[in-house]
């Protein structure tokens, strides 16, 4: 034994992977990294461990015998050109200073680590013996690295590669092997075959690169084929109900049929959540053991597959008793009304669990059991409904409430602020310290802080987190994004192109105007809203307008204050050496204060406002009115509300408005006779008098579980009366039709966009403009980015609205109707963007032949 431990500690190498012969071919010296005396050192160790031999029956070579401690004096790594040596020394384990065991497998399974980084074609170790010192070699080849990845094939342009690129997340000097490469093609395959094209090929090409050594270029060569279509959908075992109806339940997956709108790709992750709203279905309908028993892809053709389920409907079920335990907060009776299933009723999972607020259907602003709880304070509270099959059609319901005890707020915290104060923010919480936690009052600060348009609403979730039993802690970390605009826009109207350019401060702080270090560029941090824009074609109309809101005014309560002012110019000099022999100018100034109001609840708003219009006219054959000043005070109340839960894309909630505005009646005691159709305009018009009403409502909501197909229903109309049936307004008219925008600011008309048809052309003829209108809107949406950059989003639209001379005419089943689709493009410096192309198919007013094909630009929000 004594010889044996003499002979071991004598040898000068020992070899710990492979056979000496091996280890010499595939030892790959160093690159330029390492001083050519390294690389001299590395080459004479190698020829050692070629002169050096071992007895198989070694004790070492077999891994037997006492163990014995050495320690790490050296390491060298050898073959490595691209990646930090030290860190693969890490990466093994085997670090100089540190001690080991041999024979162990501690050797073996630091090679194993380094083949598991899989960056690695060869992985060998060998090591030299020095009394209790170890000197490790570790030989490594490096697997090729990739210089350029390359997509080849039919239909693959340059955005499709960029597409591909980002997805596959591919970057250039990655190391290339066979898992990277199947990874890939694999991920190809299913990028196509989600976009229908199942048969798709991928074939890989791999070549050295001619210039860098140890690079290659990799190009994908993708055939595409043609898309593969669901030819049919069939079903057995079902007696309940037909195979159309099933079809039904499916929303992404469709067979082929007359509907050529209808998406008939196969997605496989779609077919998954279908199946479940088959299953669905089937439980809302009583059947509460229905089952997917298989199901199967079959080809029909060569772009054409089938799909064929196999279902058990089984026993249709119904509730014999509902049994409520654990509650005390509420009353039994209390949460019977509200869950309203009683014995005898039809089982329904999908409406048990809606009203219960548990699985998969819950929504946090809808209000359900599990609500009511958590808007008392009772955060760790769940709901958990059993049900007991009691014979073969019966089930007794027993909801098992866990209340726990109620959480009071601790902190409340915000982070990622930069432009915004905080105190800006804070004001817009509706939680605080000490109060009990509330989850409808946390929605509606999400809601308010979306609404502030300073912050990206995707990125926008409270961070809700416990800290004893009875204690919680809300952050909201926050993502700024730009809010500011500056427009320069040019448009047509009127028969001229007319220029305008605008910049919008939404941060202002007029605390920090005096400030000198506070303007970065500007002081900011208040969230004050300022607002300056200009309109001209240069020659014979101009145009500039200014506002200001402050939406906490005072700083204490959200009382807003808002003041703005405009001016017109438009006349006949259309050159700039003409002199004008006729204008048509406007001048108005206008204050109003809002206040958020707590009844009915806070979601509504109370808007007043007083305004000043003057219109001076001189010789302008192109109005109502063609001499004169007419002069116009009114009152404005506006009464709203709003629950959309982001201002650019929203998926849900509702906003309406009522606005009415009012002059005085200046004919009930004039004592004039404007019955005398001799009056001339100047004395009649001299002070305006009408009263005008508007309504308007939106609805958004979300039609899949991912919440990005947004339903948008829209209602509105509008009236503009008078005191004296002699006496009507020239002005506050309604304009129908178009886009909704003008080449020209015209502060005398409210312009009403209709698609599908051109500007003002569904106004009754020879009414000069309408008296009254109503609009209806229906809009599909779909987002393409939605990022604080810029939020890009698709819209299929139906449209239908009309104008009407009186109130005596108007109906709201009249209506021009129009249909089309649209993107709207949102960047915070420019604002949103919108092109639309609509077909009209009716006749405007006065007209034989439908509309037709129209195509609209918008600029802004509209509501």
């Amino acid at each position: 034994m004594k010889y044996l431990i003499n002979r071991l500690i004598a040898t000068t190498a020992i070899l710990l992977f492979a056979v000496l012969p091996s280890l010499a071919q595939n030892v790959t010296t160093n690159g330029s990294t390492e001083s050519a005396a390294a690389d001299t050192q590395a080459l004479e160790r190698r020829e050692e461990f070629k002169q050096t031999t071992f007895d198989a029956n070694s004790p070492v070579m077999k891994m037997e015998g006492e163990p014995r401690l050495y320690y790490i004096r050296e390491v060298n790594v050898n073959g490595v050109e691209h990646l930090d040596k030290n860190q693969l020394r890490i990466s093994a384990g085997l670090i100089p200073g540190d001690s080991i065991y041999l024979p162990s497998d501690y050797i073996s399974n630091s090679i194993a680590r380094l083949w598991n980084q899989r960056y690695f074609s060869d992985v060998k170790v060998g090591a030299t013996i020095d009394g209790d010192s170890l000197d490790v070699e570790i030989f490594l080849k490096e697997r090729p690295r990739v210089y350029n990845w390359r997509f080849a094939g039919e239909g693959i342009g340059r955005s499709k590669q960029k597409d591909l690129e980002d997805q596959l997340k591919l970057k250039r000097g990655t190391e290339l092997s066979d898992y990277v490469i199947d990874k890939n093609e694999k991920l190809i395959k299913k990028h196509f075959s989600d976009k229908g094209f199942r048969n798709v090929n991928v074939t890989t090409i791999v070549e050295n690169d001619s210039l860098i050594d140890n690079a290659v270029n990799v190009t994908f060569n993708i055939a595409r084929n043609e898309k593969v279509r669901i030819g049919a959908i069939t079903f057995s075992g079902n007696e309940q109900f037909d195979d159309k109806r099933l079809r039904q339940t499916f929303k992404k997956t469709h067979q082929k049929s007359l509907n050529f709108l209808r998406n008939t790709k196969f997605k496989e992750e779609d077919y998954k959540e279908d199946k479940n709203l088959l299953l669905d279905f089937y439980n809302s309908r009583g059947f509460r053991n229905a089952t997917i028993i298989s199901d199967s892809i079959y080809k029909i053709g060569d772009n054409r597959i089938g799909i064929h389920l196999d279902v058990v409907e089984g026993e249709k079920f119904y509730i014999r008793d509902v049994k409520w335990v654990g509650n005390s907060v509420y009353e039994t009776d209390y949460l019977q009304r509200f869950f309203s299933v009683k014995k005898g009723d039809v089982y329904d999972k999908k409406s048990m669990h809606k009203r219960l607020g548990v699985g998969r259907e819950v929504d946090p602003e809808q209000q359900s059991v599990s609500s009511f709880y958590q808007n008392s304070g009772y955060l760790m509270s769940q709901i958990d409904p059993t049900e007991v099959v009691v014979s073969k059609d019966s089930i007794d319901m027993v909801i098992n409430i866990f209340e726990g005890k109620p959480f009071t707020i601790n902190e409340v915290g915000i982070s990622g602020n930069v432009r915004v104060d905080d105190e800006v923010i804070r004001r817009e919480l509706a939680i605080y310290p000490g109060m009990l936690y509330d989850r409808s009052l946390l929605m509606y600060t999400l809601r308010q802080l979306m609404g502030m348009g300073h912050f990206d609403p995707e990125a926008l979730q409270p961070d809700v987190q416990p800290v004893s039993d009875e204690l919680v802690n809300v952050n909201f970390p926050l993502t700024e994004q730009a809010s500011d605009q500056f427009n320069i826009a040019g448009g047509w109207g009127s028969g001229s192109f007319v220029g305008s350019v605008g910049i919008t401060l939404n941060n202002l702080s007029t605390r920090n105007f005096f400030k000198k270090n506070k303007w970065t560029p500007y002081p900011m941090g208040q969230n004050q809203r300022f607002s300056v824009s200009g309109q001209t074609n240069g020659t014979y109309y101009k145009a500039i307008s200014a506002s200001f809101t402050d939406p906490w005014v005072g700083g204490r309560k959200p009382n807003s204050l808002t003041i703005s002012a405009h001016w017109s110019e438009q006349n006949n000099a259309y050159y700039i050496w003409q002199s004008a022999t006729m204008y048509f100018r406007t001048l108005g100034i206008a204050a109003g204060l809002g206040k958020r109001l707590k009844w009915p609840d806070p979601n509504f708003t109370l808007y007043l406002e007083a305004q000043y219009r003057r219109y001076a006219l001189n010789n302008w054959d192109y109005f109502i009115m063609k001499d004169g000043v007419a002069n116009e005070v009114s009152a404005k109340v506006a009464f709203s509300r709003s629950t959309i839960d982001q201002p650019i894309y929203p998926r849900r909630g509702s906003e309406f408005s009522f606005v009415g505005t009012f002059t005085p009646p200046y004919s009930a005691w004039d004592g004039r006779d404007y019955s005398d159709q001799a009056m001339p305009d100047k004395v009649r018009y001299k002070w305006i008098e009408y009263h005008r009403w508007e309504l308007k409502a939106r609805w958004f909501q979300t039609l899949t579980r991912d919440e990005k197909l947004v339903l948008m229903a829209g209602a509105e109309m509008g009236f503009l009366g008078h005191y004296n049936k002699h006496k009507l307004s020239p002005f506050q008219r309604f304009e129908v039709g178009g886009d909704g925008m003008s080449g020209y600011t015209i502060y005398g008309v409210y312009i009403i966009g209709l698609r599908g048809y051109e500007d003002g052309a569904l106004d009754p003829v020879g009414s000069n403009y309408s008296m009254a209108y109503n609009k209806y809107t229906m809009e599909l949406r779909y987002p393409v980015i939605l990022k604080p950059s810029s939020q890009i989003f698709v819209l299929g639209f139906l449209e239908g609205g009309n104008g009407f001379a009186s109130w005596r005419e108007f109906s709201p089943f009249k209506i021009k109707r129009s249909a089309g689709f649209g993107v709207r493009i949102y960047l915070p410096v420019v604002g949103q963007l919108g092109l639309d192309w609509g077909w009209g198919f009716d006749a405007p007013a006065g007209g034989t032949k439908r509309s037709g094909s129209q195509f609209h630009f918008t600029m802004g929000q509209s509501f």
